[in-house]
């Protein structure tokens, strides 16, 4: 079936909800190489992927599954499943179940943290949703980040007034939609997303799990803004709109549980450091993207009508929403329809390429980008700069014989401020 989206510069298909049909879109018909479409495949490969999914105008272009994984296996969301958590509070919302004002401990009760109990009662939902919520990030052992027993969820700083990335305190926010509702999670997930677009799945443990194609349906869900065909899933278009857009004054390249490109700077997960420059600098700018460890992607492009799904172990074996890899797969997808008749632009800036050598390194490291003249930052893993070199011209060389073994960020900045990102493999 073909519908009309409800966005006037476009058409989306959205698949039957039941069933394995689904219509494709020939990538010829994008103008994209099949010589290019096999290097991206051997791409995610090596860099342990289980499933890409490449969805335009709603329409499957790509699909591929690696090694022994089908279209029917299942992969957790990882903190990707905090953008569907993001979906179901607004839909509790617009149901009169709660408003993003009210306090946490009026659904849940008082005593959820060991915060005082004037400092907890400053914390809303809001807050949970904007990782606001002033609550100790980095709490001591045997706690961690993803902890939600009360001890575990300390006060550090009044609501409102850090952003920092705190799993175990937004996860409260699933306690407080089952509580206003009277209904188990799985089952208020399933009754107003699953039953009506064929999303499957189950949360455990605080997550949500499913086979690819359902991560798929969510990311149309998502690109449509709460409309499956002639399904209004969530009518709040306001609540939609700050979703997906800046949602505080800390970290720009954050909304409602939704990280966002194109913004001026962000903070990172497990960091207070703000980085300069869009979060995926080859990535589109009004892309949105539900994230999660291990690199689990949605990608939503509303300018391009498109949603990219990747799911499966790390590209870099380090647990991180997103990393260097985002940068090296947009530019990969960008560049699958350079040099064919048609397709998308792929810009000469775009062309620019950076060499690392040796990668992985463990005494001098050579940075090469012919012709341009650019400045060096590099970061840990924690997000705090180590090494800035300014006003390089075509080669240089950065000694990390001192650094400890890991994987660090580069950030390569070009004369007419292009923002190249990288990693470096120290060992």
């Amino acid at each position: 079936m073909l519908l009309v989206c409800n966005c006037a510069h476009a058409q989306l298909y959205f698949p039957p909800a039941t069933g394995t049909t689904w219509d494709t879109l020939s990538p010829s018909s994008l103008g994209w190489c099949q010589d290019r479409i096999d290097s991206l495949y051997s791409y995610l490969d090596s860099r342990n992927t289980d499933a890409f999914i490449v969805l335009k105008d709603g329409k499957i272009v790509l699909e591929k599954y690696f090694g022994t994984f089908t279209a029917d296996s299942v992969h957790y969301w990882a903190s990707a499943s905090k953008s569907l958590t993001a979906m179901l509070t607004g839909i509790a919302q617009e149901q009169g179940l709660l408003h993003i004002t009210d306090l946490v401990s009026n659904s849940i009760g008082t005593g959820w943290t060991t915060a005082p109990l004037a400092k907890e009662n400053l914390i809303t939902i809001r807050h949970l949703l904007t990782m606001t919520s002033g609550l100790n990030d980095t709490a001591a052992a045997p706690c961690n980040n993803e902890d939600t027993s009360a001890g575990c969820l300390r006060y550090l700083a009044d609501a409102g007034t850090r952003w920092a990335y705190h799993t175990g305190a937004y996860r409260k926010l699933q306690a407080v939609i089952s509580s206003a509702s009277g209904l188990n999670y799985n089952t208020f997930t399933s009754n107003n997303i699953g039953n009506i677009t064929g999303m499957t799945g189950l949360w455990y443990n605080g997550v949500f799990y499913s086979k690819p194609r359902s991560m798929a349906r969510f990311g149309l869900l998502s690109l449509n803004r709460g409309v499956w065909g002639t399904d209004t899933i969530l009518h709040d278009t306001a609540y939609f709109n700050a979703m997906v857009n800046t949602s505080q004054t800390f970290n720009p390249a954050y909304g409602y549980l939704w990280w966002l490109n194109g913004k001026p700077n962000f903070i990172s997960p497990g960091s207070q450091y703000v980085f300069a420059g869009a979060l995926m600098p080859n990535g589109p700018s009004d892309m949105y993207c539900a994230l999660g460890k291990d690199d689990q992607k949605i990608y939503v492009i509303p300018s391009r009508n498109m949603v990219v799904i990747r799911t499966g172990a790390s590209a870099y074996g380090v647990a991180l929403a997103f990393s260097p890899f985002d940068d090296e797969l947009w530019g990969k997808i960008d560049s699958l329809g350079y040099g064919c008749s048609t397709g998308i632009a792929h810009s000469t800036e775009q062309q620019i390429q950076l060499t690392i050598y040796p990668n992985p390194a463990n005494h001098v490291v050579n940075l090469s980008l012919p012709g341009k003249q650019f400045s060096i930052d590099l970061y840990e893993p924690t997000g705090r700069l180590i090494y800035h070199i300014a006003d390089s011209y075509g080669n240089s060389s950065v000694d990390c014989s001192s650094f400890a073994p890991g994987i660090y960020l580069v950030n390569i900045t070009t004369e007419n401020n292009k923002v190249i990102r990288s990693k470096l493999i120290v060992e």
